[in-house]
């Protein structure tokens, strides 16, 4: 054998070597593989998803639970709060398609380099997905791991796995969106009123009520009269209290979250009108809604009331200032004073 050729077969195998050390390294005979490739994890999962009562994903020792309630899949620690039924749809649709690609690693001290180590620890990234019927038994089970990244265009996602109970590894061709955090499942959008439809907002705090009436284009405070000079941007927040509202947690109404600091009462140019009551944990600020309507109001109102009945929701902490505000809150900033002229000098 030429010298020439004997070096580029050793880069060849320097190259090989290296890729199976990033990717894991391969613990099958290639008529195995060949056999492998291409099959699906879970043959007849589809025929078997309507067994489906509850889904589990759990990562460093923490389990996130879903489950149909009243025809809807939530999560099951938030009281059955629904979740995003296009991720449940993609998560449950990526288990049925999932197909072995090339079996890796059998060794249990190489899994943490592709992420398909024990998924009860709590300092790996391996994740447990388990789809359970109504009695508790598994009907599919799966360590998850690291995602492949391709940088090319039409390029099918990978992802390595594990079976629970199996030593073997394997690269899978398919997607699967799974998420142990609760905040990435839920429906996030509570209301999206322009504040263009309020009409009027008293907002009670403590002792002291404000009320806003709209004026043109624009909210201005009606009562008290008496009042310091306001930032006009500070007041329209008022308006903007239910546009693009979204939440960041939720519990069930029945749950204490804090202490209550005040309510706003919004009536809307159609006629509909929404409660707010507001509560403070801590930094964190929770409300809870009520809506009623009459005329073109009264249909948007039934549905906003039937969707947030019973539920507490937390948003954005700046919010406290547009349901509940202060006058301090709205007051127009005093303009600095000019710096004092320096001594002359000599």
């Amino acid at each position: 054998m030429k010298q020439s050729t004997s070096i580029a077969l050793a880069v060849v195998g320097v190259i090989a070597l290296g890729a199976a050390w990033q990717f894991g390294v391969r613990s099958n005979a290639p008529a195995q593989l060949e056999a492998a490739a291409g099959t699906l994890v879970f043959p007849g999962l589809a025929a078997k998803l309507g067994q489906v009562a509850r889904l589990e994903v759990s990562t460093k020792g923490q389990t996130l639970a879903l489950a149909p309630q009243d025809g809807k899949w939530g999560l099951v620690d938030r009281a059955g709060f629904p979740v995003q039924s296009d991720k449940l749809r993609e998560l449950l649709t990526g288990m049925t398609e999932l197909r072995f690609t090339e079996a890796r690693t059998a060794d249990p001290a190489q899994y943490a380099r592709l992420g398909v180590e024990d998924p009860v620890t709590t300092t790996g990234t391996a994740s447990l997905l388990k789809l359970l019927d109504s009695a508790g038994k598994p009907i599919a089970e799966l360590i998850v791991g690291h995602r492949r990244v391709r940088t090319q265009g039409n390029v099918p996602e990978t992802i390595f796995i594990r079976r629970p109970g199996e030593a073997q590894s394997w690269l899978a061709e398919g997607r699967l969106p799974v998420d142990a955090d609760p905040q990435l499942w839920f429906e996030r959008d509570i209301a999206s009123i322009p504040p263009a439809k309020v009409a009027q907002v008293l907002s009670t705090r403590g002792e002291t009520t404000l009320e806003f009436t709209r004026d043109g284009d624009k909210l201005v405070l009606k009562s008290p009269v008496d009042h310091p000079k306001l930032d006009d941007y500070r007041v329209e927040e008022v308006a903007r209290a239910l546009d693009s509202l979204t939440l960041t947690d939720v519990q069930p109404a029945t749950r204490q979250v804090g202490e209550k600091i005040g309510n706003a009462i919004i009536d809307l140019t159609d006629g509909m009108q929404v409660t707010a009551d507001i509560y403070k944990a801590d930094k964190d600020i929770w409300v809870q809604f009520a809506a009623t309507g009459k005329g073109d109001g009264a249909k948007p109102a039934a549905e906003f009331a039937a969707k947030t009945k019973g539920w507490t929701y937390q948003v954005g902490s700046w919010k406290e200032k547009a349901f509940v505000p202060t006058i301090d809150d709205l007051k127009a900033s005093e303009p600095e004073k000019p710096a004092a002229d320096a001594p002359a000098t000599e």
